[in-house]
C-alpha cells in the first residue's frame, strides 16, 4: 500500500484482492470489513470516500484483509454479527448464524402461547434462544450446548440483548436432554454428513467448529436422538422443531413419525429450500 490512501482507494484494492482469492462478492465483503473496522456504517463509508486513512488506521486494516484473503470468515474477524436484527458476538467456538435458521426461529413463535418453557438443543452463540426470547416475555428458556466455549459467548449474547435473567445455560450432550418436560424444543443441531466435509466452503471447512457440524449417520444422528427424546421432554401439545440440510427432510419427517410425533410438517426457507421439520406430542 503507498503512501496516501484514501478509503475509496483501499476500498477498491481490497475488493480486486478479494475477488483474487475467490471470495464470493468480494465489493461487500471489502465494504462490510473497511465498515466495521472503521465503526462506519455503509452509508457513512460512501460518506467519506475522499478521506486519507491514518497510518494507525491502516495498520488495523492490514492484517484483517490478509485474513480475509485466506478465507478465514468476516464475522470472526469482526467479531460480531446480525440475527433477527440484534447483535450478536462470534467466535470461533460458535457457528456463525446464518439467516436462513430465521425460518427456526419464525416456526417457534407460530406455535408459541403466551407463557411457557423452551429448550434450545446446541445452542451455541445462543441466537435462536435470546431472539425467542426478546419476542416471548412470559417465557422460561434454557440452552443446551456440549461446549464450554460456546455457552460463554451465549450467555455474553444474553446479557447484551438484556434477556439474561429469563435463560438458564445448560452444559451437557443432546444425547441426554434435562430431565423436564417443555413447550418447545428447538434445535439446529450438526447435520452435516463426514463424506460431506470436502464440499464445504474454506469458510466454514477451515474455521467453523466442527464439533457444532459434523453428524454420524448420513448427517442424521442428531435428529434420531432427539426424535427418540422427544416423547420424554415434550408437554402433551408441546413441539419439536428442527433446522435440517436441504437433502434431510424426508427422513427427518420419517424419524419424527417412527418416534410417534404427530402433525409432521415440512417448511421450506425462502429460496424454496426445505429448512425446518417440526412434529407435536398429541
Amino acid at each position: 500500500m503507498s503512501d496516501t490512501w484514501t478509503l475509496l482507494k483501499l476500498l477498491r484494492w481490497t475488493t480486486d484482492y478479494f475477488a483474487g482469492k475467490g471470495i464470493d462478492s468480494p465489493r461487500l465483503n471489502a465494504e462490510l470489513l473497511l465498515a466495521g473496522v472503521l465503526e462506519l456504517d455503509r452509508v457513512g463509508l460512501y460518506l467519506n470516500y475522499d478521506r486519507p486513512l491514518t497510518a494507525e488506521e491502516l495498520d488495523r486494516i492490514r492484517p484483517l484483509v490478509k485474513r480475509r484473503g485466506q478465507r478465514e470468515p468476516l464475522q470472526y474477524l469482526l467479531g460480531r454479527t446480525e440475527f433477527w436484527s440484534l447483535e450478536f458476538e462470534v467466535d470461533p467456538a460458535v457457528l456463525i448464524p446464518r439467516a436462513d435458521t430465521e425460518i427456526l426461529v419464525e416456526e417457534a413463535l407460530n406455535r408459541a402461547k403466551e407463557a411457557g418453557t423452551l429448550l434450545d438443543v446446541g445452542t451455541g452463540s445462543g441466537v435462536i434462544v435470546i431472539s425467542l426470547a426478546t419476542e416471548l416475555p412470559g417465557w422460561q428458556m434454557t440452552g443446551l450446548d456440549i461446549s464450554a466455549d460456546a455457552l460463554v459467548v451465549a450467555q455474553r449474547n444474553a446479557e447484551k440483548n438484556q434477556v439474561a435473567e429469563r435463560i438458564a445455560w445448560q452444559q451437557g450432550d443432546l444425547a441426554n436432554l434435562p430431565a423436564q418436560r417443555y413447550d418447545l424444543i428447538v434445535s439446529n443441531p450438526p447435520y452435516i454428513a463426514p463424506d460431506e466435509w470436502d464440499e464445504l466452503m474454506p469458510e466454514v471447512r477451515c474455521f467453523e467448529p466442527q464439533l457444532a457440524l459434523l453428524a454420524e449417520n448420513q448427517g442424521l444422528d442428531c435428529y434420531r436422538k432427539l426424535a427418540s427424546q422427544a416423547p420424554e421432554h415434550l408437554h402433551p401439545g408441546g413441539w419439536l422443531l428442527v433446522e435440517i440440510g436441504y437433502r434431510q427432510a424426508s427422513e427427518v419427517q420419517q424419524l419424527f413419525s417412527a418416534a410417534g410425533l404427530k402433525e409432521i410438517f415440512i417448511r421450506d426457507d425462502y429460496a424454496g429450500q426445505p429448512r425446518v421439520v417440526g412434529g407435536c406430542l398429541n
